[in-house]
């Protein structure tokens, strides 16, 4: 049943990479939560929380394509260690900060350096293209467990946050976090095996070159605002649920809670990369986000921490379907030489509604009630689904070698093309 996972990490070099990965990757999931507990132990306000996680988050938005353009140009190691250390310099200045109590700006301009870091997750993905170039059933497994990696991170980063947090002190699980992300990126970018060449680039490099955005590809600018609308439901997930557990006088629940979503998530990540549905994933995306939309309808309706976890479990099955198939998306879409910048922009569409969302959570918690989130979240994912409905002819388009064919210009420097 699993022999496609096995197959996909007998690649030479696949395990060490996604192992040095999963520890780059785990404080994604340990992040936010940890903030919250950082500033609502100093400062006691989750307005302040949200609107510091919308900036960290828009920063990361902003820099992350950028980053990933470089990272494509000039190699991954070569980018992503000088980031990470930036990212890592910023988290600790904030931690003092916080810590001292030090004005506002300086929080928000910490909270900025911290959004520097470097998208691991594009990087791991780029990586598969070329390790399982050609091989569909292959990379339609390699981008599932790449997503259940991601939710794995989210199932036990939030529990590992919160028992930091409460027991040992509340910049815990924030500090630790930094210290992860700073081993995993450079173990991360030790693996050089795996690492994808860098294309030669040739020639005056304009808008329409090879040196132009990725962003430039229809069905990316159709996915950019279907992902921001998705990623608004996570980041009013996030904070909605510590809020809705700190009203009933379980704050510390509040990561198992949360942790249920991913666990969904997690699960339904492990059948999909084993069972590969028919049919163009053009048409297969709004399905999973009507899907979504009617489970994330549930949420409205609990009352008790136990009814909100089992509808969390329920929800987040959706989700990686959802996520995997957008990956695709952008592999059969997005030239060879440009994965990592595509990658990288549909984590930036996430960022941006997580951004929007948390701020908009932290704020609905503070005075709204703490579950008015969850009568939020299906207006959302619905509004993704109406997205990549209307862009469905953008995101059917042709794939990135017929249009490499059709227009050589945009195929110069493109060391292979993913099929």
């Amino acid at each position: 049943m699993f022999s496609s996972y096995r197959r996909t990490l007998q690649a030479p070099g696949a395990v060490p990479f996604v192992l040095a990965g999963l520890l780059a990757r785990f404080p994604i999931g340990m992040y936010s939560v940890g903030a919250v507990f950082m500033i609502t132990g100093a400062a006691g306000s989750y307005e302040l929380a949200g609107a510091l996680s919308a900036t960290l988050l828009v920063v990361l938005a902003v820099a992350g394509p950028q980053i990933a353009r470089l990272t494509d140009r000039w190699g991954q190691a070569r980018v992503a260690v000088p980031a990470v250390l930036t990212t890592v310099t910023g988290g600790f200045a904030e931690l003092l900060c916080v810590h001292y109590r030090g004005p506002h700006w300086l929080l928000f301009l910490t909270a900025a350096m911290t959004g520097l870091a470097p998208n691991t997750g594009s990087m791991s993905r780029a990586r598969w293209a070329v390790l399982h170039q050609g091989n569909e059933e292959l990379l339609h497994s390699a981008y599932a467990l790449d997503t259940v990696v991601d939710e794995l991170c989210f199932v036990l980063g939030p529990i590992a946050a919160t028992a930091l947090a409460t027991s040992v002190f509340p910049s815990a699980g924030y500090l630790t976090a930094q210290l992860l992300l700073l081993a995993g990126v450079l173990l991360f970018c030790a693996q050089r095996r795996t690492e994808p060449p860098v294309t030669p680039r040739a020639g005056p490099q304009d808008a329409s070159g090879p040196g132009g955005s990725a962003l430039r590809t229809p069905a990316l600018r159709v996915l950019l605002p279907t992902l921001a609308a998705v990623g608004s439901v996570f980041g009013l997930m996030e904070i909605t649920v510590i809020g809705f557990a700190d009203a009933h006088h379980h704050k510390p629940a509040a990561s198992l809670v949360l942790s249920c979503y991913a666990l969904g998530s997690m699960l339904s990540g492990i059948a999909f990369g084993v069972w590969r549905p028919k049919g163009s994933p053009a048409r297969q995306l709004p399905l999973f986000l009507l899907l979504m939309t009617g489970m994330l309808s549930l949420l409205s309706l609990v009352r008790t921490l136990p009814e909100l976890a089992l509808g969390l479990l329920l929800a987040g099955l959706c989700t990686a379907p959802t996520l995997v198939t957008a990956m695709g998306l952008v592999r059969d879409r997005v030239p060879a030489h440009q994965l990592t910048e595509g990658f990288s922009w549909t984590t930036t569409g996430v960022m941006v509604g997580v951004s929007l969302g948390a701020a908009a959570g932290g704020w609905a918690v503070q005075h709204l009630g703490p579950g008015a989130g969850f009568h939020i979240q299906p207006a959302l994912s619905g509004l993704a689904m109406l997205i990549a409905l209307l862009g469905g002819r953008a995101l059917a388009g042709p794939p990135a070698d017929a249009r490499a064919d059709a227009e050589p210009s945009e195929a110069v420097g493109t060391s292979a093309h993913v099929q």
